[in-house]
């Protein structure tokens, strides 16, 4: 495993075949990205993958030698489709091991399984032992707490573990987020500045933005045009992004150069 970066980017691996194959949909992707943002944080780069121990295992060791903070969700249950806590010790070369504290919490969730159901817990049942598995991790991982049903995720380094399940994965993600990666928060630390532009070409604004990004290297210019908006009809949404000192000075003279060029202005839109 490569050392941390100083402020590493964070990443997210979204792995099933049901994602692939069009049978569900991702929700994990948007709400990652609007859990970091809450935080001041972005989302730099995200990866689907199938349910191919090769492929998981290749994804995997990409995202330990990172150096970034990385979410995976899906395929950490004990079904014979579930490979990515086997990847994940394939892609560290380390061998597997029952976790004690997610062998107690795996127990914990059956006995309170059985109290509801008024049946009584048979921790020698073979459906019970094979359970186990679920936490069977990584040697030298560290749980992540599920408030949902107690089922733990894991951590190792900086990439985390999350069952596929939005109500179980979004707490799970969210907590490890403030209880592990609070001094990377930055909030009041981005802003997004841009301006409705119409009637233009791409084409023609490019070199105003390649200008913008050799004045002021601490924003990134952005342009996002759109053939059917429902209020802005055909339209380019060009601005900047970056610090808030950063952006105050760069956002005029993008303005300044755009009516230069004789295009027609819309609202101003600001995004924190």
């Amino acid at each position: 495993m490569t050392t941390p970066q100083a402020r590493p980017d964070f990443g997210l691996v979204i792995v099933g075949d049901e994602i692939l194959s069009g049978k569900r949909a991702d929700k994990h992707m948007p709400k990652v990205i609007e859990l970091l943002t809450a935080r001041g944080l972005q989302l730099a780069w995200a990866e689907y993958v199938g349910d191919s121990p090769d492929r998981i295992t290749a994804v995997l060791k990409r995202a330990f030698g990172s150096g970034d903070v990385v979410f995976s969700c899906g395929g950490i249950g004990a079904t014979p489709d579930d490979h990515t806590r086997q990847c994940a010790a394939r892609a560290l070369g380390r061998d597997l091991a029952l976790h004690p504290l997610a062998e107690a919490l795996i127990r914990e969730r059956m006995q309170d399984v059985a109290r509801e159901q008024g049946t009584t817990y048979e921790p020698d049942r073979p459906d019970n032992i094979h359970r186990l598995n679920m936490g069977v991790f990584p040697q030298g991982a560290d749980i992540i707490r599920n408030p949902y049903n107690k089922i733990p995720g894991f951590t190792v380094g900086t990439v985390h573990f999350v069952p596929g399940f939005p109500v179980m994965a979004w707490p799970m993600i969210e907590n490890t987020l403030d209880e592990r990666h609070a001094h990377l928060f930055q909030r009041g630390a981005y802003v997004e500045k841009s301006v409705i532009v119409f009637g233009s070409m791409e084409a023609t604004l490019t070199p105003l933005m390649e200008d913008m990004e050799r004045a002021y290297p601490g924003v990134k210019v952005f342009s996002l045009p759109s053939v059917d908006h429902p209020e802005y009809g055909r339209h380019i949404d060009l601005g900047v992004k970056g610090a808030p000192a950063d952006v105050e000075a760069a956002f005029p003279v993008l303005r300044a150069g755009l009516l230069a060029l004789g295009v027609k202005l819309g609202p101003e839109l600001v995004r924190n």
